[in-house]
C-alpha cells in the first residue's frame, strides 16, 4: 500500500490566496500617492544661520529638474506628529546654475523668519507633491547663554572616502553644538559639482539638522596664477549653494559677515579680494561691539605656519583692528597643519595690560604640508599629518577650546578666561 504524504504547497497556495485578498482589501490603488519625478526630489539641504539667529534660520536645497512652486513648512516641533497640522507654508527663492561636469540643476532658499528665540522647529522643503522628510533645529536665545560649536580647516582633498569619519566623530563628540563653523577650501576645485557632491554625502544628514557658517577658501575661486583683474571672482557655484548674512562690505555678500550668538560677535572675512575694504569695515563692526567675546575667521592665515607662505599684506591690516578691540580668537585654515599661538599683541606675545589674540590654524581632511617653525617663538603647538576638528565651548566667564583627531583622540586645548 502506498501512502501519499499531505502536499506542502496547498497550505502555501491558501495563505497567499488570504494574504493577496488583505492586500486588495487594506490599499486601494485609486489613493495611492503619485510616484515620484525623478529630479523633483530635494538633495543637498543645508541650514545656515542668519545674521538674527534668535529669529531667523536659512535653509537651502537644490533639485535636478525645475520646481514650479518649491516651498517650506515649517512649524514648532512637538513630540506629536500634530505639529503637522500647524505649519506655515512659504515660497521658496529659486535660481539655475551649470557647472561644466553637471546639467542645469536649480537651487532653492527660504529664510524663516518671525521665530520665537530658544524655540525647537520642525520643517521640511520640497513642492506640492515631492518634500524632504521633516528635520529639526533650534533658535539661538535672545540673550547670552553657554553654547558650542565645531570648527573645522579644509575638508578640499578625497572629502568621500576621508573627511566623512572626521564628521562623524566630531559630531559624536559634540551632538550638542549649535552650529559647525567652516573657514573654507570646502573642495579642491569650488567650479566642479561632482566635488560639492562628495562633500553633501561625507555630511550625510547632519546639514539638515546643524545649522553651518562658511567662509571661501582660495579654491572657490580660479587660480590668480592665471586669472586677473575682473576674471577673477568667486566660481558661480559659491552663492547659490548657500545663504549667508549679506551685511558684510558691498561686493563680498554671503562671503564675509558678521554673526551674533549668544554672547559671541562671530566676524567672517573673505581673505582672497578686497582686503583693504574687508580691514575698514571691521574696524566698523568691532567699534560698536556689544558683545562679551568675539571671534573672527579667515581662511588664509595671519601667521603661516605651513610651507614657505608668509603673508604680511594680511597682517599689516588685521592684526592693528584685532589688538585694538581685543580680538579673542582667530580661527584659520589654508596651511594643511596645525598651529595654535600664544596670546599676541602686535605680532609679540602679549604682556599686561593687553589681553591678546589667539590665533589657530586647522586641518580637518587628509592633506598635509610639513609645518614651518618660522613663529615657534609665538606658538604653543604645533604640527601636521592629522585630520582634525575643534570644539569651542562659551560661557560668559570662559571659552573652552579642545581639538580632537578624526579617532576622537584629544590633540590640544587651552582655555580662555574673561
Amino acid at each position: 500500500m502506498v501512502i501519499h504524504k499531505p502536499s506542502r504547497l496547498l497550505p502555501l497556495l491558501l495563505a497567499l490566496v488570504f494574504i493577496t485578498g488583505c492586500t486588495q482589501a487594506r490599499f486601494n490603488p485609486v489613493s495611492t500617492a503619485p510616484l515620484p519625478q525623478p529630479g523633483l526630489t530635494p538633495e543637498r539641504i543645508i541650514l545656515n544661520l542668519t545674521q538674527t539667529p534668535a529669529t531667523s534660520q536659512a535653509v537651502t536645497w537644490r533639485t535636478t529638474a525645475i520646481v514650479t512652486t518649491p516651498k517650506a513648512q515649517i512649524a514648532i516641533a512637538t513630540g506629536s506628529p500634530v505639529f503637522r497640522t500647524k505649519a506655515t507654508t512659504l515660497t521658496a527663492l529659486s535660481e539655475s546654475i551649470k557647472s561644466d561636469d553637471a546639467p542645469l540643476v536649480f537651487y532653492h532658499s527660504v529664510t524663516f523668519k518671525d521665530l520665537a528665540p530658544n524655540t525647537l522647529y520642525a520643517y521640511r522643503v520640497g513642492d506640492d507633491t515631492h518634500w524632504s522628510e521633516w528635520n529639526q533645529f533650534k533658535t539661538a536665545s535672545a540673550t547670552p547663554q553657554p553654547f558650542s560649536f565645531i570648527y573645522f580647516g579644509d575638508p578640499q582633498d578625497e572629502v568621500g572616502s576621508m573627511c566623512a569619519r572626521t564628521f562623524r566623530t566630531a559630531f559624536k563628540t559634540a551632538p550638542d553644538a549649535a552650529f559647525w563653523h567652516f573657514v573654507g577650501d570646502m573642495v579642491n576645485n569650488g567650479d566642479k559639482d561632482a566635488e560639492w557632491q562628495e562633500l553633501f554625502d561625507a555630511f550625510g544628514w547632519i546639514p539638515r539638522t546643524t545649522p553651518m557658517i562658511l567662509l571661501p577658501g582660495n579654491h572657490a575661486y580660479p587660480d590668480k596664477r592665471f586669472v586677473k583683474g575682473d576674471a577673477f571672482k568667486i566660481f558661480p557655484q559659491w552663492r547659490p549653494q548657500f545663504t549667508l548674512p549679506q551685511n558684510g562690505p558691498k561686493g563680498l555678500e554671503e562671503t564675509a559677515y558678521a554673526i551674533d550668538y549668544q554672547g559671541v560677535r562671530f566676524i567672517m572675512l573673505n581673505g582672497n579680494e578686497k582686503l583693504q575694504e574687508q580691514a575698514e569695515w571691521l574696524n566698523t563692526v568691532l567699534a560698536n561691539n556689544p558683545q562679551p567675546w568675539t571671534i573672527a575667521a579667515i581662511h588664509q592665515p595671519i601667521y603661516a605656519t605651513g610651507r614657505k607662505r608668509n603673508d604680511q599684506q594680511r597682517q599689516a591690516l588685521f592684526v592693528p583692528v584685532f589688538d585694538k578691540y581685543s580680538v579673542d580668537l582667530v580661527l584659520q585654515g589654508h596651511e594643511h597643519s596645525y598651529a595654535r599661538t600664544q596670546r599676541l599683541f602686535n605680532g609679540q606675545p602679549a604682556t599686561a595690560p593687553h589681553k591678546g589674540t589667539v590665533y589657530i590654524t586647522s586641518v580637518c581632511g587628509p592633506k598635509a604640508y610639513p609645518a614651518n617653525h618660522r613663529y615657534d617663538h609665538l606658538t604653543e603647538t604645533t604640527g601636521t599629518g592629522r585630520q582634525l576638528f575643534q570644539v569651542i565651548r562659551v560661557n560668559s566667564k570662559s571659552l573652552t577650546y579642545e581639538a580632537f583627531d578624526s579617532a576622537g583622540n584629544p590633540y590640544d586645548r587651552v582655555e580662555l578666561i574673561k
